[in-house]
């Protein structure tokens, strides 16, 4: 885990969601590349290994190329899936400042499908309010489309 999301001075996003497939499922959909481009952004380099290193790309900010750094942190298949999530540059105050934080699906069995958790750990605030607020927005679309693209409806 890395040191800011161990400090108390940070926030967490937590979505949670209750999905009518089985973890096995939700799991493909949350560690299959192709598969997590549909619901969330394409990955390089992607591999559900412990250590593995992998990048997002999004939209570049001031002295931030938009390059979203990842390493998958825990793999645990059907219940808990985790990588960092790093990316903007010192320099920027607001959209891609910089950002030190973890990524965090649990799964869990319920009687009609399976409940999936999400939870983005390690904002430090203020300093990294503009990437809370929208990601906690982000976060609270895009995790309910896993849904669809597990019944083939994306």
């Amino acid at each position: 885990m890395n040191d800011a999301a161990l400090r108390s001075d940070t926030q967490d996003i937590v979505v949670d969601e209750v999905f009518p497939h089985s973890p096995e499922a939700i799991w493909k959909t949350l560690t299959t590349a192709s598969l997590m481009g549909r619901w969330l952004m394409v990955p390089a380099g992607f591999e559900p290994a412990e250590g593995k290193h992998f990048t997002y790309q999004t939209t570049p900010a001031g002295a931030w190329d938009g390059t979203i750094h990842c390493q998958v942190l825990e793999v645990k298949p059907y219940e808990r899936f985790a990588y960092s999530w790093r990316g903007g540059h010192e320099g920027n105050v607001g959209y891609g400042s910089q950002l030190d934080t973890v990524v965090t699906f649990i799964l869990s069995k319920v009687e009609n499908g399976t409940r999936l958790r999400l939870v983005h750990s390690g904002f430090v605030l203020p300093k990294n309010d503009t990437a809370f607020e929208k990601m906690s927005e982000g976060w609270k679309k895009v995790v309910p489309n896993i849904g669809a693209i597990v019944e083939g409806k994306d």
